[in-house]
């Protein structure tokens, strides 16, 4: 069972083509991460999910119902959205706030809920008080509170992590654990690959439209972990010749060696041994931020051709 099915979808705005032929499935009760850089599409899809936009071509389901204007209201109130560019009316108190984004969701008797969150999230202090007096950090906790209030089935965040603290961000962390746990679907948004990589049951990343990763951290790993291997000389040396090897980049105490699909990991470290005593060898998994960079930095897909 999916809580999204998105299927062949684009959206362009006149002549840019913001998501390009986007197919996924997010499961139910998952937590289900978007990555890539600015610009990339992320934005544009949960937009899509949530019907601000919709699709110029291909299907969206969103609770196994599919996308259209005419169920546009009994979907919404079982979906709850967070945008990135955070807004809360200023000039009412934080519980009156809380109070009214609960009703628009049909869930009236909200005061205990509303009283519960503010304690887990050390607000209960500020309930009554005006949210234009509260920091940034704080009206992100009260906006976070507005959006799951209402107890969704599926919840969309929008670089939910960004200007908080450290330990706003495990209090964040925690509570959309438990929100999993509890049965809701939660997929976000996010720059953050070590967070990424701690939540998401699966990861998505779309760069310049397409989606070009989709699976969990191991098997995204498993796809890339086969050609990196990591070495510490005791002497510097000049790798970039060596067989097989076709990128070297100096991480400091050690050197990153990308290697070409047929090398032979054996013959390098031989080949190794004779340039200097070898401290640290190590065919390494790469770190979801690896392969973020490794796809999205400039210049990336000339190389891949190259090496193709």
């Amino acid at each position: 069972m999916s809580a999204v099915t998105i299927e062949d979808v684009t959206k362009t705005f006149r002549q840019h083509v913001a998501v390009d032929h986007l197919s996924l499935q997010v499961p139910r009760g998952s937590i289900y991460g978007f990555i890539g850089p600015n610009g990339s599409g992320k934005t544009t899809t949960l937009r899509m999910i949530m019907r601000i936009l919709y699709p110029d071509r291909g299907v969206i389901r969103v609770l196994d119902e599919p996308t259209n204007r005419k169920n546009h209201r009994s979907i919404l109130d079982r979906v709850a959205y967070l945008p990135e560019e955070r807004g809360l009316y200023k000039q009412m108190k934080v519980r009156e706030v809380l109070r009214f984004y609960a009703e628009l969701k049909g869930f009236r008797r909200s005061g205990p809920e509303i009283d519960a969150w503010l304690k887990r999230l050390d607000l209960s202090a500020w309930a009554d008080k005006k949210v234009q007096t509260l920091s940034k950090g704080m009206a992100q906790k009260v906006q976070f509170i507005a959006t799951v209030i209402a107890r969704p089935e599926l919840i969309l965040l929008d670089e939910p992590f960004s200007g908080l603290d450290p330990v706003n961000t495990d209090v964040l962390r925690e509570v959309i654990l438990e929100l999993r746990r509890k049965g809701a679907t939660i997929v976000f948004s996010t720059h953050d690959m070590s967070v990424a990589e701690e939540l998401c049951d699966f990861i998505c990343m779309i760069y310049k439209g397409r989606k070009v990763l989709d699976g969990t951290l191991e098997s995204i790993q498993n796809a890339y972990g086969s050609d990196t291997v990591r070495v510490q000389l005791d002497v510097p040396a000049k790798l970039d010749d060596l067989p097989g090897v076709v990128k070297v980049t100096d991480l400091g105490r050690c050197q990153e060696l990308r290697l070409a699909p047929q090398a032979d990991t054996q013959t390098l470290l031989a080949c190794l041994m004779q340039r200097g005593r070898v401290h640290h060898f190590e065919i390494s998994r790469p770190t979801l931020h690896d392969i973020f960079v490794r796809i999205a930095r400039p210049g990336a897909e000339a190389e891949e051709k190259g090496h193709a």
